[in-house]
């Protein structure tokens, strides 16, 4: 055995350990340190970019309206929502988001001259995004420059400048202090629709990270509503307001007493928690807004797609769809590349209010053409094929689901210049998704959806079409498909390099989480040889649908 080490030695190991001890706990500090005040990085993961939002570090509480009018009650700011600035978020890679004051279209502008003024002087060029689907704002892109990441915090949001309408040169603009940059890594409230009585009433409130988890929600009576506006003594309370619902990025609120024509600012606070940072804002419906539309005044059939970047596959897809039925196409452009607004939510806000002006709905992309053999013998195309589809089914349908067939490339390199349809006619055998139609007055007051199917009302069912399918052309040619792939706006799969939902379906069979050319891809997913719908289309819409009659489409409602 050996003998125990001399007093003198047994101390010195006791003091490497100490010391061991305290440099592992100096670097566990150095490192909490380092990730509380982490600055947006290039290193950002895909999933991290696309699914995660939150607030600035310092945020002063929302503070309740005093109800005795007494003279400590705070002053509003420069108009009584405080959107004399506009809202800003701060993206990974240096990205800004800034979103207008609804009222800025009176401003003139425009995406070919606006640019970002920041507080320290600095300018970047601001890239238009299009417009919020709920409330109108405009919203636009620009990057931070370099010497703006160098000043001291908080960040804070840049001034849109027009070249040939902007009152004051961009040194003013910087001179004037904005508000703080809201920071995307977490949670954020970031639209608002006010919904007529036959959209089922109420405000419609849009939040990405509340209900993180797909299929999990939070019960709404852990969720309060808060309207408020910004003044000069911080954020004050107007209404504070029990939610309805829950579901996916959708809460429906109820609006705040006594609102009149005031724009507010709306927000949502999980039971036990903060209010969660916020760019929504409130504006009731006008009087006119409010009143019913008969059910005669509805199309029966329409249309509803989200887009980015697919003005070559629009105009195809519009063409066939409004011959064979659609009356009206909601048409809704995610042009932000953040994913700020993802396609179930806009799906429900379209179910919710659009309830007023169509029957049913038909929920599908643009790559996603309705179809039946039955019409392969027709002559020309017919607006009653559709609405045959729909006329087939009994009063307690809510929703006919349409199966999918998935075409691939069909040895196509390239973009076909004669469209999809006639361009890609090989597919799998397998159906492995459907799409739905949508009578939407049995859409339940959740308005859940997969994008596929919405959850509807105890009342009605849903039934699946014997006779009409989706043609989806889904596999295309390659620079196409990694395209594709890379504007998708679903919720919970932000795009393909995002290593999360592995076996989802939505991922491509046999391709990885990168942007590489699997060998063979364009004779990949060939299984049957389907050409009914070229032929057709060809014969209906002449070769590369170069026999449209333009005058008849510009009819068509949008």
């Amino acid at each position: 055995m050996q003998p125990p080490p001399p007093p003198s030695s047994r101390r010195r190991a006791i003091t490497r350990a100490l010391l061991c001890l305290l440099f592992l706990a100096a670097l566990s500090l150095a490192a909490m340190i380092a990730f509380a005040t982490s600055t947006p990085s290039s290193a950002s993961s895909p999933a991290r970019r696309a699914l995660q939002i939150v607030p600035p570090r310092r945020r002063q509480p929302l503070t309740a309206v005093r109800k005795d009018g007494g003279e400590n009650e705070a002053r509003p700011a420069s108009d009584s929502s405080g959107l004399d600035h506009p809202d800003a978020v701060l993206l990974p890679d240096w990205e800004v988001l800034v979103l207008l004051r609804p009222d800025d279209d009176a401003h003139g502008t425009t995406a070919a001259n606006a640019t970002c003024v920041f507080p320290g002087g600095a300018t970047s060029p601001a890239r238009q995004l299009g417009r919020m689907p709920t409330s109108g704002r405009r919203a636009y892109t620009c990057v931070m420059p370099r010497p703006e990441r160098a000043s001291s915090r908080p960040f804070r949001a840049p001034r849109l400048v027009v070249a040939a309408t902007a009152p004051s040169s961009p040194a003013a603009a910087a001179r004037s202090k904005t508000p703080e940059m809201t920071r995307w890594n977490g949670r954020l409230v970031y639209d608002s629709a006010a919904l007529a009585d036959d959209g089922g009433g109420g405000v419609l409130v849009f939040a990405k990270g509340v209900n993180p988890r797909q299929g999990v929600n939070r019960d709404a009576a852990d969720i309060r509503c808060i309207y408020y506006r910004r003044c000069t003594a911080g954020e004050v309370v107007v209404a504070s307001l029990p939610a309805a619902t829950s579901a996916q990025h959708v809460f429906r609120c109820p609006a705040p007493p006594a609102a009149g024509a005031q724009q507010l600012r709306v927000t949502l606070a999980v039971a036990g928690e903060d209010p969660i940072p916020s760019v929504a804002t409130y504006m009731p419906l006008p009087p006119a807004a409010q009143t019913t539309t008969t059910k005669k005044e509805k199309e029966l059939i329409c249309a509803c797609t989200m887009v980015r970047d697919v003005a070559k596959f629009l105009r195809e897809w519009v063409v066939y769809h409004a011959a064979v039925g659609v009356d009206r196409f909601h048409v809704y452009d995610n042009g932000s590349g953040d994913d700020l607004e993802g396609e179930e939510a806009g799906f429900s806000y379209a179910a919710a209010a659009h309830r007023d002006s169509c029957e049913w709905m038909a929920f599908i992309d643009v790559d996603e053409f309705i179809f039946s053999a039955s019409w392969a013998g027709r002559g020309e195309a017919a607006k009653s094929m559709l609405r045959l589809v729909v006329d087939a089914v009994e009063p307690d349908v809510g929703q006919v689901t349409l199966g999918c067939r998935d075409f691939g490339p069909s040895g196509q390199t390239r973009h076909p210049q004669e469209g999809v349809t006639q361009g890609y006619t090989c597919r799998r055998r397998a159906e492995e998704r459907h799409k739905s139609v949508v009578r939407l007055d049995s859409v339940a007051p959740s308005l859940v959806n997969s994008v596929h199917h919405f959850e509807l009302r105890s009342e009605f069912r849903w039934e699946r079409s014997k006779d009409a399918r989706v043609n989806h052309y889904k596999y295309q040619a390659w620079d196409e498909f990694k395209a594709k792939f890379r504007r998708r706006v679903s919720t919970y799969v932000a795009d393909w390099t995002d290593r999360v939902n592995h076996g989802s379906k939505d991922r491509t069979p046999g391709l990885g989480f990168e942007a590489i050319e699997p060998t063979g891809w364009s004779h990949m997913f060939c299984e049957v040889e389907d050409a009914l719908l070229r032929d057709v289309t060809r014969r209906w819409f002449g070769v590369g649908f170069t026999g449209i009659n333009h005058k008849r489409l510009g009819e068509h409602s949008f």
